[in-house]
């Protein structure tokens, strides 16, 4: 069980913005953090930032890399071994696009849809560096609520552009 009582969106969403603190401030990304919970339980299954794991990691994708060590399964494979009805929380709408050539957040996501039922987001992408995000469309079309956690905004959107150069 997780100490943030069942459903207090806002906690879950302060959690992800304390690991989104852990990343290293950079001019060319998001410092972004994410959380997976088991809604059945209220167990936090995996955590993430921006660049926690080796590579050019996004936040989400290092909670699903993390958890697919922890099973012993491919990324790719983590849909079989996890619980029916999960919920992501992430700090930062996540990524449609990525300049990098790794595989974008949504198509992470999207690989998991048959588990994860919502994704809770503090703040929707800001256009530095993909000039439309359609990753919320992407996942509502694939059956995936969207839930927009108010109230940090700001506090968010301060930490993931930290080490932006203010043109």
């Amino acid at each position: 069980m997780s100490a943030i009582p069942r459903g207090d969106h806002k906690a879950y969403m302060q959690l992800c913005l304390e690991q989104a603190q852990r990343s290293p401030p950079k001019p060319t990304n998001y410092r972004v953090g994410a959380v997976l919970v088991d809604l059945a339980s209220n167990t936090i299954l995996a955590t993430g930032y921006t660049l926690e794991l080796p590579g050019n990691t996004h936040a989400e994708q290092c909670c699903f890399m993390k958890l697919a060590e922890k099973h012993g399964v491919s990324e790719e494979n983590l849909g079989g071994v996890l619980p029916s009805e999960l919920a992501l929380y992430t700090t930062v709408e996540p990524c449609s696009k990525r300049l990098s050539g790794n595989l974008p957040c949504v198509e992470r996501v999207l690989r998991l849809a048959g588990s994860i039922r919502t994704v809770y987001i503090g703040a929707m992408e800001p256009e530095t560096f993909v000039a439309e995000n359609t990753g919320k469309k992407m996942l509502e079309d694939a059956g995936i609520c969207i839930v927009h956690v108010e109230g940090l905004e700001k506090e968010i959107l301060e930490v993931a552009t930290a080490g932006h150069i203010n043109a």
